[in-house]
Order: structure tokens, then sequence, then C-alpha cells
């Protein structure tokens, strides 16, 4: 029997991408139309917001922790969170959490690995691109990173916080994407990580200069694979 996948959620738009993937892609690894038994909860992400913008990591922690009771309660067997920017609190949640969780920057980091990648572009919110989440993951198998510059960094972040987390994916945020792709391309970066869950529903492999590391999929591929026991990939 497949293990019971808890998600521990922030922002609609990632969480459910992630969702819907782990049963999209289910049936490929357990049976037509089956997949694992998942299991959802989030706070506000105004609760959230109002965490981060105040630097209260332990806040964000918390929140984290009070889902993952919730979800451990009624039966999951580990947790995964898709949502980048709140695992700078993951040392604080996992030293605390009732159940084991995957994190989301090690999936990426082992995927940029296997495919051999040597410097990768990062993007994500403000928090993610100037936090310590994925130069940490990266630098442990020995990838270099990038991130937009200042100005880019500002209006990645409104196009996130204003745009995408509502639903709202316009051609001119994803022109603009592709654009800020392209100059990482051009710092020597030969792959991007869409590090903000809600930019693979924005970019598509198509509309960028680099080869994508989606952090949702990725995820969401991981828990497939850590819930059925068996290699997964795809």
């Amino acid at each position: 029997m497949a293990k019971h996948i808890g998600i521990v959620a922030c922002s609609a738009e990632g969480a459910s991408l992630c969702y819907r993937t782990i049963c999209a892609e289910g049936s490929s690894l357990v049976g037509r139309y089956a997949h694992p038994e998942v299991t959802l909860h989030t706070h506000s992400l105004s609760e959230y917001v109002r965490c981060i913008e105040a630097g209260d990591w332990e806040g964000v922690g918390s929140l984290m922790l009070s889902s993952v009771a919730k979800v451990a309660k009624v039966g999951a067997d580990f947790a995964i969170c898709p949502d980048n920017t709140i695992h700078q609190a993951f040392d604080f949640v996992v030293n605390k959490s009732p159940i084991p969780w995957l994190h989301i920057a090690e999936e990426v980091a082992t995927e940029a690995k296997c495919q051999v990648y040597r410097r990768v572009g990062v993007l994500g919110t403000r928090f993610l691109m100037e936090g310590p989440v994925y130069p940490t993951k990266l630098a442990a198998v020995g990838i270099d990173h990038r991130i937009p510059e200042a100005m880019d960094r500002e209006r990645i972040n409104d196009i996130i916080f204003n745009e995408l987390v509502c639903g709202l994916f316009s051609l001119d945020a994803r022109a603009y994407f592709s654009e800020v792709i392209a100059g990482l391309k051009n710092q020597g970066c030969d792959a991007v990580i869409l590090g903000c869950t809600e930019i693979p529903l924005l970019v598509t492999q198509e509309d960028s200069p680099l080869p994508i590391l989606d952090s949702t999929r990725l995820l969401a591929r991981a828990a497939l694979k850590r819930a059925a026991g068996a290699a997964y990939k795809r």
C-alpha cells in the first residue's frame, strides 16, 4: 500500500499544481485512476506573508508545524511543502515535526546534479532569491548559482505576490521572465530553477531560453516515489 502524503500548503496556486501533479501522474506508478492518499492543510496566506515580511521565520515555522500536526493526525506518513520561500524555516520545523519531510530544494538540487548542470539561475520571491534555501542545497552537490539583478528581483517579487498567487498569468509577465532567464544564460547558467511554485504555471519550457527545473513538479514526483517506495521518473 502506498504511503499517505501530507501537503503543508502556503499559497493556493502552487499547492494546487503540486496536488494535481500527484493525482495525475500517480496512475503511471500505481495504476489507472490511482494515486497515493493525500491530505492538504493550509493557513491563510496572509498569516504567512505577515511573518515573512517581518523576518519572523520562527513564526513561519509555527504555522507549518500547525499544518503538519493536522495532516499527521489524519494519517499522513510524511510531509511536503510546495512553497520554496517558507523552506527558510525548514530546520526549525523538521526538528519538531511528528512525521518526516522531503525538502523541495534538495529534490531540485538532486535533479540538477543528475542533469550534470554546473551553474543554475534561481527565480522566486525576493526572500527566496536573496535567502539561504537554494545556495546551501546547491553548494552541497557542487553546483554554482546566479540570481537576477536587484531591480529584476523586485519586479519578479511583485509579479509573484500581485499576480501569480492570485491566479493571474499575463503575456507581459511571461515575456519578462523569458528576458530575465536569457540574462541568466548570458551569465553562464545552463539551467534555471523555477523556485516559486507558481512560476511553472506561467513559464513552460517553450518559453524559456534555458532548460527549466520545475520545483513544484519535481517535489510532487519525489513524493510519489517516496509514497510508492519505487523508482519513478517522468
